[in-house]
């Protein structure tokens, strides 16, 4: 038998016709998605992401609500956080809870100002906070920073411990407050990366 190897050009109608023959696939073809197949798709995705979810919340985090409104306007009344701590080192800019006993018995929320060796000091009367002598670009707060409470001049914050402020600056109990002072790491019960209510603020924090 002979095979021949020359090309055979069909076009046009009969293009169609031999596909058919030599079982090419044409649009006709085409394996058609119905609907119910396509919501359930949808579902077993939602579902999945939702099985991941908690698998994380047991095993990496854990949830806080958000009491006070120290970090306005990061963060509301009754915001609620995703927070970690596995393989957390706090820096500079980290939102993080963290329990101050000799304040209250509920966790705090506040951000990180200066990590160990670094030394803050604050321009009352300009409202600007400086680390290392450097003035730091604080878009995220309410307003500069006015309220002195304790704060007494610049301090060198010291090792495993870190100075923390809240972003509501002038109505926020923090590092500057003495009952509060630097917070030992050790204390920091994780970073907050995500806040999953209210739905309509759902996403990460910083």
């Amino acid at each position: 038998m002979i095979y021949l190897s020359e090309e055979i050009n069909v076009s046009g109608q009969d293009q169609d016709i031999w596909k058919k023959k030599t079982g090419e696939p044409g649009e006709e073809q085409k394996p058609k998605i119905s609907i119910p197949a396509e919501i359930y798709d949808w579902v077993q995705s939602i579902m999945m992401a939702l099985i991941v979810c908690i698998l994380v919340f047991l095993f990496f985090g854990h949830g806080v609500d958000v009491i006070g409104d120290s970090m306005v306007p990061t963060l509301q009344w009754y915001d609620k956080l995703f927070i970690s701590d596995l393989f957390y080192t706090p820096e500079n800019g980290d939102i993080v809870v963290f329990r101050a006993d000799t304040y209250r018995e509920e966790p705090l929320v506040k951000r990180v100002i200066a990590v160990e060796g670094q030394t803050v000091n604050i321009d009352f009367d300009q409202g600007i906070v400086y680390v290392d002598g450097v003035a730091l670009d604080e878009p995220y707060i309410n307003a500069p920073t006015f309220n002195k409470i304790n704060f007494d001049g610049e301090v060198t914050v010291p090792e495993g411990h870190v100075f923390v402020m809240g972003d509501n600056r002038n109505n926020s109990a923090d590092s500057r407050d003495d009952r509060i002072g630097f917070v030992d790491v050790r204390c920091i019960l994780g970073k907050a990366y995500f806040r999953f209510y209210p739905f309509s603020e759902l996403g990460f924090v910083s």
